[in-house]
């Protein structure tokens, strides 16, 4: 009766998770099969089939523009993040001094407010200094996005390190910059790169708050998307996520790869 009962259990378990997983994953499906539909608007299912808004993506310009902004940035916003973000990890798990607690929660106030509530208060303090419509400008805002987020998971990953590890290494002769280097760098390696991830996703995909302080030259590519499907309705945005989609899941399959998806998550 046990056995039984076991097996209906399991049995009932899979189903919520193989259900859990197309619920998640029914849009991307849909998006794909759009991506190849001949029609020039927007149908489902589709009745031709065509690679042409692949070859118009490659194509467009503006698209391409975007593209080659979102990376910049992205790099930018992310080495930029881990450097600010890991000292402030450092002082914040390292020391104990007053006003540590108001200074987590400082780092942390940016993820607490609505985007266009940000994005508004970035407006108006980029525009009194000029930096509205520059590459400065965009990363001073994005960085309010991804910082906190690097210094949340090198906390956790600089809290599951023995203390004592670096004592030892300061007690035999290495200096500050060496006992980092050494010690406590490549113990922290998994939270430096889920924090590196984090950063650069955000930073690549932020629309609402990129759409305040972005100009002529600077246009990320969520916000060329935002304007292009305002007044377009061709699947050439679907084959354009179709694109990101790949490009994602050979990213996480580079970090598998090199440091295992479940360590880099587990101790980010």
């Amino acid at each position: 009766m046990r056995s039984l009962s076991e097996l209906i259990y399991r049995t009932l378990a899979g189903i919520v998770v193989v259900c859990s997983y197309l619920f998640l994953l029914a849009p991307l499906l849909v998006v794909f099969v759009l991506s190849f539909g001949a029609s020039p608007n927007l149908e489902f299912p589709p009745k031709d089939w065509t690679l042409r808004w692949y070859a118009d993506l490659a194509a467009n310009g503006e698209f391409l523009e975007g593209l080659r902004v979102s990376l910049l940035l992205g790099l930018i916003v992310t080495v930029v993040s881990l450097v600010a973000g890991v000292t402030a990890a450092l002082a914040l798990t390292r020391h104990r001094f007053r006003g540590r607690d108001a200074v987590i929660g400082l780092f942390t106030s940016p993820l607490l407010l609505p985007s266009v509530v940000l994005g508004l208060a970035l407006l108006l303090v980029l525009g009194q200094v000029g930096l509205v419509g520059t590459y400065p400008g965009l990363v001073v805002a994005h960085l309010g996005l991804t910082i906190p987020y690097v210094v949340r998971t090198v906390m956790m990953s600089l809290e599951a390190v023995d203390p004592s590890c670096e004592q030892a290494a300061r007690t035999l002769g290495a200096g500050p910059v060496t006992t980092f280097r050494r010690i406590t760098l490549p113990l922290i390696t998994p939270g430096l790169v889920a924090g590196a991830v984090l950063s650069f996703i955000i930073s690549f995909d932020e629309a609402v708050v990129s759409l305040f302080v972005v100009g002529t030259g600077t246009t990320t590519l969520p916000v060329v998307v935002f304007r292009y499907v305002s007044n377009n309705t061709d699947p050439q945005v679907a084959a354009l996520s179709v694109v990101l989609i790949v490009f994602s899941l050979a990213a996480v399959a580079l970090i598998e790869r090199a440091l295992g998806l479940k360590r880099v998550l587990s101790k980010g």
